[in-house]
């Protein structure tokens, strides 16, 4: 018997910002109330949750809320839940729901990724980052060298690309240009000036060759998604996204040693799952962490090929709003805040039911990519409207 399809029915934001008192719970259930809203639920029928990483006890602004803390405090009656962060990627988490939804384990997961890092570096007293004596795990590779940063290990081979097929600055600059020009279309964006090519080749470099501009800034937000079984959908209110195809792969947390990023396996495997293809695709809504991690989504998608990425961008026209493929169309993490992947998923099933206002794509949009991760691990999503 065939599995039933897995939708996205309702999406929430909370409020977008830097620095916020609002506990991030609250945030939380601010973006659960909005889905629960848009999609005619009530929390009776939410029968599971999934999250990305996990509560995070050692870093509360990267993760400061749980499954299992949001279970308790909605009251939910979950029959599956899960939140780790040994999965494909933050988007991974929607995957995983998809699943669940597909197999019968639920019937209606929210899904969730909470992030308070602004905050909690203007209160570490509230929120402490544990420090350990010894260097392990993970940074036992990158601790040695100085480079504690994720912006190093993405450097490594934005410099490859540069090197090896040619990519320049200007080209690059494309990502956070676009980024930021759409940004400036949506009303809850956290960066509200405008970005010149000047500007972006004159700021401070951060590690050869990603300047300021290629990097996004910590913010303090909830996104929610919540997935519904394709039997399920005579309760619910709203337009159904169907979950199309998914696909994530892992390379090596380390960074160690590793020819291509995790993106460039997803990709294929994406494509694998579906009879559309990329000429079927309306926007793409690609994770920018690091401005490099997106061009790297274009080759490794097959929208243009490997190390074709920066001619495929240059200029930004065939990326921007009114171009052949809008990219980004809230901002992007550089451009509307880092809300760790789940924005990318937010904004697509926002522009496939045409709601996004000012920065709404022209035309009927019915199918969108939205990606999450890239490095070591990557996760994607084939979205479209039936």
């Amino acid at each position: 018997m065939a599995q039933p399809e897995a939708y996205i029915s309702g999406i929430g934001q909370s409020e977008i910002g830097q620095r916020l008192t609002r506990h991030p719970l609250l945030l939380t259930l601010d973006a659960v109330k909005q889905a629960l809203a848009e999609a005619g639920l009530t929390i009776g029928q939410i029968d599971g949750v999934s999250t990305y990483p996990g509560k995070s006890t050692g870093y509360l602004g990267f993760s400061p809320v749980g499954a299992d803390e949001l279970v308790d405090a909605l009251g939910i009656r979950a029959t599956w839940h899960q939140g780790a962060m040994e999965i494909s990627a933050q988007l991974g988490a929607v995957a995983a729901a998809a699943m669940a939804v597909r197999t019968g384990q639920a019937r209606h997961v929210i899904c969730f990724r909470t992030v308070y890092e602004a905050a909690a570096i203007a209160r570490p007293e509230d929120y402490p980052s544990s420090r350990g004596k010894t260097v392990e795990g993970f940074s036992q590779w990158f601790a040695p060298f100085n480079a504690i940063s994720a912006a190093c290990w993405v450097a490594q081979y934005a410099a490859r690309h540069m090197h090896r097929y040619g990519l320049t600055r200007e080209q690059l600059a494309q990502i956070a240009l676009t980024d930021r020009a759409n940004a400036l279309r949506n009303p809850a964006a956290l960066v509200r000036e405008p970005l010149t090519m000047d500007q972006y080749m004159a700021a401070r470099m951060i590690t050869t060759p990603l300047c300021l501009y290629d990097c996004d800034r910590f913010t303090d937000a909830s996104t929610v998604l919540i997935v519904s079984a394709g039997d399920a959908l005579d309760e619910v209110g709203c337009t159904p996204i169907r979950i199309a195809a998914m696909a994530g792969s892992v390379e090596r947390h380390s960074w160690d040693q590793a020819e291509w990023m995790a993106s460039y396996a997803t990709g294929p495997d994406l494509w694998k799952q579906t009879d559309y293809s990329v000429a079927d695709v309306d926007t793409v809504q690609f994770y920018d962490g690091f401005s490099f991690l997106a061009l790297s989504w274009f080759e490794a998608l097959g929208f243009c090929p490997v190390g074709e990425g920066g001619h495929f961008i240059e200029g930004g026209r065939r990326i921007a709003l009114d171009g052949e493929l809008p990219f980004n169309t809230f901002g992007g993490q550089i451009g509307a805040g880092r809300l760790h992947g789940f924005g990318f998923a937010h904004e697509a099933v926002t522009q496939l039911r045409g709601q996004g206002g000012e920065r709404q794509i022209a035309g009927d949009p019915r199918v969108a990519v939205a990606t999450s991760g890239g490095g070591p691990l990557a996760a994607a999503l084939l979205l479209a409207r039936d």
